[in-house]
């Protein structure tokens, strides 16, 4: 993907380094900082592990237009209103968008310094400027949270999703015989604890087989659900509650 991101004077290397693990974590992998405060490969990767890859590919410039020479498209993070008329959109607004352009040149997504931002004259530069909705009453974001959350959405805009932890085990849909094995096996634990005295059996059974079709379970899980079951009345025959 033909995407560089621009860290425009940095001031602390710990941002730096967050933004180089979220670079990895998102799949980006150019790098550029203009007049940064602190540079030290060895500290960054120090504090983000495993991104050896990414910072040598790092490339540091002393002018922001040096750094903006080759990008045919511009887009500016910034938290402040200004009072210049700009085309503003949301990550997610801008995140199709950025793919498109990237698909016939090199976009620059441009941060500025943690203390004040991007100035007027940087903004100059982008073609469109992005901003995260947040309590107006406390709008900044940190650089590496704001940066995080463009580079989500340009993630799941190139077709990705977040990937969800495989079950250790999976287990074949549950029968129906099983199922009614279940709701007897159920019914017979319910009637060994007396919970049916003043409750109709049919309407209360009724529930519970709503209930188990509405999670659904598994094969597994049912059988599980059944031993519980068997159990419970077990338990009580051999403290002979129940015969």
């Amino acid at each position: 993907m033909s995407v560089v991101v621009v860290l425009h004077e940095p001031q602390g290397i710990v941002n730096i380094a967050a933004v180089v693990r979220l670079m990895k974590n998102f799949g980006l992998r150019d790098l550029r900082l203009v007049n940064p405060a602190e540079y030290d490969t060895h500290r960054i990767e120090g504090i983000a592990h495993q991104t050896g890859d990414v910072l040598r590919r790092v490339a540091v410039f002393d002018r922001l237009d040096a750094a903006l020479a080759d990008c045919t498209h511009v887009v500016g993070l910034s938290a402040r209103g200004r009072a210049a008329k700009r085309t503003v959109q949301s990550p997610r607004e801008a995140a199709h968008e950025i793919l498109d352009a990237a698909g016939s040149g090199l976009v620059c997504l441009l941060l500025g310094r943690e203390d004040k931002g991007l100035s007027n004259t940087a903004l100059d530069r982008c073609h469109r400027m992005v901003t995260i909705p947040t309590n107006p009453e406390h709008p900044s974001l940190n650089l590496g949270h704001a940066f995080g959350l463009i580079a989500y959405e340009l993630f799941l805009a190139r077709g990705h999703t977040p990937p969800s932890k495989q079950p250790r085990k999976t287990a074949p849909p549950v029968r129906h015989e099983s199922l009614e094995l279940l709701f007897a096996d159920a019914r017979a634990a319910l009637e060994a604890i007396e919970f049916f005295k003043t409750t109709n059996p049919d309407i209360v059974m009724r529930t519970v087989r709503d209930l188990v079709h509405r999670t659904p379970l598994d094969e597994r899980e049912t059988k599980l659900v059944r031993a519980m079951c068997l159990e419970v009345v077990r338990f009580l025959e051999r403290r002979g509650v129940r015969s």
